[in-house]
């Protein structure tokens, strides 16, 4: 049986992936989007491990703690404030998420001369893999006036700002890429993949203003998709910049034609927290 090619392998994962996540987005609890952000937190998480820390024991403890953490900062952060002097509880895990990879490694430290980074590794996995994403089901959860479509709409805006900058680029940089974005990072990525991807994003949210988030402003519509495809961009850089220090080309190839779960969330794990922030400060507010 033939190989697909890269983008025939992209397009039947997303035929695949795309109507499992509407279904999750689309019901009635948001219990079924927290399902699969907490999965793919878990997968995103152990890549990154995998890229970074040598010991598979030290793996597995990162990735439990890891694991405790996410599920922590969604369901700690559900009833608002704890206890009398009212502590959020994402202040809690995020303060724990620091803590406990630095006690664990206290007491088992091993190789002295490479503990610094391995703590370093642990407590940074643990919020880029695991926390970032989170925030996608916090926006289906937290959004929408108790109306589980609009808060449907906004994490399917989210994703599409992040899909159609990827896809954009991808073919306005090889019709008319030429200069360069940033060659030390990603050698194949051009100002004019770039600018290309953003519009595509702006395009999609005006799409999505027109037709199915008629009410929520036009200001808050750019903002959210401009912006969030520009973190977005920012955030596949990032990756690529820590995947090219460790020296591997993928973070894994769990998803055909797209590589591991860190390489087609790279940018979401960005977007999501941007997306959670200003619906909170400013069209929610």
């Amino acid at each position: 049986m033939p190989k697909l090619g890269n983008l025939a392998s992209r397009v039947l994962v997303a035929v695949v992936a795309a109507p499992l996540l509407i279904w999750a987005i689309y019901q009635d609890s948001a219990l079924p989007t927290w399902a699969l952000v907490f999965v793919a937190s878990l997968l995103a998480m152990s890549e990154f491990f995998a890229m970074t820390i040598a010991d598979k024991f030290d793996r597995m403890v990162s990735l439990g703690i890891g694991t405790a953490a996410v599920a922590a900062f969604y369901w700690l952060g559900s009833s608002g404030a704890i206890g009398a002097h009212l502590i959020d509880g994402h202040i809690i895990v995020m303060v724990l998420a620091t803590m406990v990879p630095m006690f664990y490694y206290l007491f088992r430290f091993g190789d002295m001369n490479t503990v610094a980074n391995r703590v370093g590794f642990t407590i940074m996995g643990i919020f880029y893999g695991g926390i970032l994403v989170t925030f996608i089901a916090l926006v289906r959860r937290d959004f929408g006036f108790d109306n589980h479509v609009v808060g449907g709409h906004l994490v399917v805006l989210l994703l599409l700002t992040a899909w159609l900058a990827d896809t954009g680029g991808y073919f306005a940089g090889k019709a008319l890429g030429k200069r360069k974005l940033y060659p030390d990072v990603s050698p194949n990525k051009t100002w004019a993949g770039s600018i290309g991807g953003t519009l595509c994003s702006i395009g999609g949210g005006v799409a999505f203003k027109m037709f199915l988030l008629t009410e929520m402003p036009w200001m808050d519509i750019l903002i959210l998709t401009g912006i969030g495809s520009v973190i977005g961009q920012l955030g596949d850089l990032a990756e690529s910049m820590i995947k090219r220090s460790v020296g591997v080309k993928d973070s894994g190839a769990i998803l055909p034609g797209h590589g591991g779960m860190l390489d087609r969330i790279d940018a979401v794990l960005m977007i999501a927290p941007f997306y959670y922030l200003y619906l909170t400060l400013v069209a929610f507010a």
